[in-house]
């Protein structure tokens, strides 16, 4: 930053003046973190009184129905206004098109409603991609040759993300990263006088190695086996690139946008918003959940100054809120 004439050298200027003291540290802070800031992911699986641990994520379950509800209770005292849920198919319920997404009995749809009754006021948020029903692990439907199938998948996404919407979520989120589906989704809720479902967007998802943890917990990794979703997700490479994707599903109707990892995406973070200057949000994922774990579970790391620390990278990179799997942890830290 250049220096103007007004402005005066050391020992004139003493940056460290307003460090000296806890007061004039808050008095200065530029950004702050909340529980408002926070969506927790949860994973939720079929049957009665059962929960999992998730080994690749550990601290991380996942919860049938009742027991979801139960937890959704504690956290929502917290202060956490959103979850954001993912289902674990049985793969009996898995095939080539995706069927059992768009089920009105399927497990997300019977646990929208399930959450929704017993907490009005918590947000809900699903998400709309068909990897956990494919028994091929791809986002959507593939050909002959494995390539995913723009427009037909669309036409699967629609029915999904309807369903949900029905079911009572409150906010969409197409994650499968097919082109066009933000605009036919508005169109389609619209059309059923769902006016007020939002669609968070994932528009800037990339096609990372950081996602390996999430996919055992979803139970989707063996399906996909060593095939990969580079045909749809987004080079690691690309920045401008995920400005266009961002700026096309804002014409179509996204109300918030979605950069997938977060972390080493945090310069994407800040170019959205503030060339878009949209609701922007970013996901903190199981990757990095599970490298932090790792550290913390050795002791290189401590724990709660780190959780804390990532999270306020994600709110000066320009954030309005983030998906995190620490986030119940954060809350209680936030809480005291």
């Amino acid at each position: 930053m250049a220096f103007t004439n007004s402005q005066r050298y050391y020992p004139e200027t003493r940056m460290r003046r307003m460090r000296a003291d806890d007061f004039s540290r808050r008095l200065m802070r530029e950004n702050t973190l909340s529980t408002d800031d926070l969506i927790y992911p949860v994973f939720v699986l079929e049957g009665e009184g059962q929960v999992e641990d998730v080994p690749s994520m550990p601290g991380v379950r996942r919860y049938s129905i009742d027991l979801l509800v139960e937890k959704a209770r504690e956290w929502h005292a917290l202060g956490i206004p959103a979850l954001a849920l993912f289902p674990v198919t049985p793969p009996s319920a898995k095939s080539e098109l995706a069927e059992e997404a768009y089920n009105p009995q399927g497990l997300v749809q019977r646990t929208v409603r399930a959450l929704k009754a017993a907490l009005p006021d918590l947000g809900i948020m699903t998400d709309v991609a068909l990897d956990p029903f494919t028994t091929h692990g791809q986002d959507g439907i593939i050909d002959e040759d494995g390539y995913v199938l723009n427009d037909r998948t669309v036409d699967t996404l629609v029915k999904q993300a309807l369903s949900h919407a029905e079911a009572g979520a409150d906010i969409v989120a197409p994650s499968d990263m097919m082109d066009g589906r933000i605009g036919v989704i508005r169109e389609e809720l619209e059309s059923h006088g769902l006016v007020n479902t939002r669609i968070m967007a994932y528009s800037a998802k990339y096609a990372s190695a950081y996602y390996g943890p999430f996919r055992d917990a979803v139970g989707s990794a063996g399906n996909l086996g060593k095939s990969n979703k580079n045909s749809y997700q987004m080079d690691p490479a690309n920045s401008d690139e995920a400005l266009h994707e961002v700026a096309l599903d804002l014409a179509e109707g996204a109300d918030m946008v979605m950069v997938k990892p977060g972390m080493p995406y945090l310069d994407i973070v800040r170019r959205v918003k503030t060339e878009l200057k949209a609701p922007t949000f970013a996901y903190q994922v199981s990757g990095e959940y599970a490298m932090h774990m790792a550290a913390f579970q050795n002791g290189w790391l401590d724990e709660e100054s780190v959780i804390m620390e990532s999270l306020l990278s994600f709110k000066r990179a320009g954030a309005d809120g983030i998906l995190t799997y620490f986030a119940v942890r954060a809350a209680e830290i936030l809480n005291r």
